[in-house]
């Protein structure tokens, strides 16, 4: 049998819907989704089994004009994720078409694809769009650079996502798998935990807060029982903003680590014992360290 293996970066503005495909291809949760901006960080690997093809997911963050260091390290993990794959696909949104931000990643791509590196459009959120109008962006898209192939989906509704999953399949580098058969992430389980506490984070609290937080897990502990500890620390840049996070009497960190538990349990498939911490790090924003954790490099955000 002939198995074939590669990478695909899923590139596109903030909230194109680069999350909510990497899931629906994986079949599983492995990327967090909020209807805020620029809320995926770490370039996350979802593994897609297509027939005889193990398609990786690089699900890189949103690509956008950068003004602070964690937006460069951002952006440049984005661009990393794109030089490494075998494919590229970019995602827009049908009802917002070919704008400046999509414009400008069309002339980077025109720079650094390499040569043979096939790069695919998936134009996204079609359900939102009359069929004229998909027509007309199609042939507008396929103007401005030339994809290999074009595919109209809805990441959300699951429309169109099988033909695309499976052109990937087929263009793949033949060659061995690169993960075991079962495994859905390359991100360590920790890492995955800690994302799925911060989009809960990132859901429950008002506007500004969620980009000046992260969270890591701090110490993981098997039970006996099978079941297991885990702790987290909720890093926040303001003595005012650890306030916001606990809530009054701490109601609103026990809603978050509720809610984080029961994904976090159904991810794993056992029982999870949560246990949530707020620390004020005036300077998080600035530390080598905390861009390790989220799988970002520190020195991509030099200006």
């Amino acid at each position: 049998m002939t198995t074939r293996a590669g990478f695909v970066a899923l590139i596109g503005e903030p909230n194109a819907g680069k999350s909510t495909l990497t899931n629906r291809m994986v079949g599983a949760k492995v990327s967090i989704v909020t209807h805020k901006v620029q809320t995926t960080r770490a370039r996350i690997r979802g593994i897609a089994l297509e027939g005889d093809a193990q398609i990786v997911f690089v699900d890189t963050p949103g690509l956008f004009r950068p003004r602070r260091r964690l937006d460069r390290a951002m952006v440049a993990a984005a661009w990393g994720g794109a030089a490494d794959a075998d494919i590229v696909v970019l995602l827009i949104e049908a009802h917002r078409g070919l704008t400046d931000g999509a414009q400008a990643i069309i002339d980077a791509l025109k720079e650094r694809s390499r040569d043979g590196q096939k790069v695919a459009l998936a134009i996204n959120k079609i359900d939102k769009v009359k069929a004229e109008v998909l027509l007309a962006l199609t042939e507008q898209m396929n103007e401005a650079y030339p994809f290999e192939q074009t595919f109209l989906i809805s990441a959300e509704r699951g429309y169109g996502a099988a033909d695309l999953k499976a052109w990937l399949g087929q263009e793949l580098p033949e060659g061995p798998w690169l993960y075991p058969e079962d495994q859905i992430a390359d991100l360590p389980m920790r890492m995955i935990a800690a994302e799925m506490t911060r989009e809960k984070c990132t859901l429950r609290l008002h506007q500004e807060l969620p980009y000046e937080l992260t969270v890591e897990t701090e110490a993981w502990a098997e039970r006996e029982d099978g079941s297991v500890r885990i702790d987290q620390v909720i890093f926040v840049a303001r003595d005012g903003h650890k306030g916001i996070v606990l809530g009054h009497k701490g109601e609103t960190v026990k809603a978050i680590g509720q809610q984080a538990r029961a994904e976090i349990t159904e991810f794993l498939g056992r029982k999870v014992h949560l246990f949530l911490t707020v620390r004020v790090r005036e300077n998080w924003l600035n530390e080598a360290e905390r861009y390790g954790e989220m799988g970002l490099d520190f020195r991509d955000g030099d200006a």
